[in-house]
């Protein structure tokens, strides 16, 4: 039961940085995702970067509740759905992470 828990923890400790990112605070990306991007570009990059973290740390929370509960009950499609739900989360957050490196920051590399 601790690893729901620790995922649901993960979860909010990524939605935290991405609220931090959405403010404009890019200080938590690495540092060379965030040398390229200009002054106005902080606020926009950080938005969209943001976006994305928290798309992926809610997918988490979200399967560590679902996963809680299937245990809990013993209803296995539920766990199903947990792994649907955080894949998904993970796809669609990447996609923003890397739409705002490639416009940002001219490429990932």
């Amino acid at each position: 039961m601790g690893e729901y828990i620790f995922a649901i923890a993960i979860g909010i400790i990524l939605i935290v940085i991405g609220i931090f990112n959405r403010l404009g605070h890019i200080e938590m990306i690495h540092s060379y995702h965030r040398k390229r991007v200009t002054e106005e570009e902080r606020v926009p990059f950080g938005q969209i970067t943001g976006c994305g973290m928290i798309i992926i740390g809610a997918s988490v929370v979200l399967s560590g509740i679902l996963s809680l509960v299937s245990f809990l009950t013993n209803f296995a499609l539920l766990e199903l759905i947990a792994n649907i739900t955080v894949f998904a989360g993970l796809a669609v957050g990447t996609v923003f992470i890397f739409y705002a490196m490639f416009k940002y920051n001219k490429g990932i590399f």
